[in-house]
């Protein structure tokens, strides 16, 4: 059984006594995380947690507030 497309099962992680955990490499290789990356870590107590890269979170929330704004803009007219 594969999975879809751009799903992945990356296996399990041990979280060690100071509560850390090893990203899988093959994890860091499909999403380009490099040594010194920032990763947000958000969480829902009914799904659980996930890990985004910091600044594509930035680029997101922008993007968001700019099309926000050109909608915003567009109704003045």
């Amino acid at each position: 059984m594969t999975a879809p497309k751009g799903k992945h099962i990356f296996g399990t992680v041990k979280v060690g006594t100071k509560g850390q955990i090893v990203i899988p490499k093959e994890a860091r290789d499909v999403f380009n995380i490099q040594p010194g990356d920032t990763l947000l870590m958000m969480g829902d107590e009914q799904q659980g947690i996930a890990l985004v890269k910091q600044d594509l979170f930035f680029q997101f929330a922008n993007d968001i507030l700019n099309a926000k704004k050109i909608d915003e803009e567009g109704e003045d007219e």
